[in-house]
């Protein structure tokens, strides 16, 4: 009996000691590795200028291109106006437009009759390129044109600024106007405005611009 209880006593330590012996020798298979996200901001930043002009509205030889001009209106005299936009390199996918305000709107129409419309008296305008979407009467004696690019403009890559197709190239006034009539639109305006609008996000431009318009209130 002595013998037996002896046995199992040896036997219990050596398994005590063998399982002591594999757990202390377990090592586990392990890897780790690290993902580092760096993010950067998206941008679109845009120019708007024209071709420096005199006043009689002839290009300045070897002037910058500037933000406007002033122009003394004689009739039947034609006059450069290029309003361009520029996408500067770097910006995001990008839906472009242009808006064109006219003051003196009840001048004019009593002058050119009410189916005046500007885009008879400008030279240059390719409506497949500016696209005119929509005119809208202020209520103030203006009216504003709006005119939009006709693709998205992607400038992320690009190695150097992407300048779009100009507006139009010029204008004339009429050659039928007496000094009557030019006194009665003395201080007509024709401003432009140039706006941009990330493209992502959007389903399509008439949801971006709507967004703008929201924004811009």
């Amino acid at each position: 009996m002595k013998r037996n209880t002896k046995a199992i006593l040896i036997a219990a330590s050596a398994l005590l000691a063998l399982t002591m012996a594999v757990v202390g020798t377990v090592a586990f298979l392990i890897s780790s590795q690290e993902v580092v996200n760096t993010f950067t901001v998206g941008q679109v930043h845009i120019n708007l200028d024209e071709a420096d002009v005199d006043e009689d509205g002839d290009p300045v030889e070897g002037a910058d291109r500037v933000k406007g001009n002033e122009y003394h209106l004689v009739p039947g005299q034609t006059y450069t106006k290029d309003p361009t936009v520029t996408v500067l390199k770097g910006s995001e996918e990008a839906y472009v437009r242009m808006t064109v305000t006219l003051n003196k709107v009840a001048e004019l129409k009593a002058i050119l009759g009410d189916d005046f419309l500007p885009e008879n008296y400008v030279a240059g305008w390719d409506r497949d390129v500016w696209n005119c979407v929509e005119i809208t009467d202020n209520g103030d004696n203006t009216v504003t044109y709006e005119f939009r690019y006709y693709e998205i403009v992607d400038a992320r890559d690009a190695a150097d600024d992407v300048v779009l197709d100009a507006l139009f190239d010029e204008f004339t006034l009429p050659g039928d106007f007496t000094n009557e009539d030019l006194k009665s639109i003395e201080g007509f305006k024709i401003v432009v405005q140039g706006h941009a609008i990330q493209a992502t996000g959007f389903e399509d431009a008439d949801a971006a611009w709507a967004a703008f318009n929201d924004q811009v209130k």
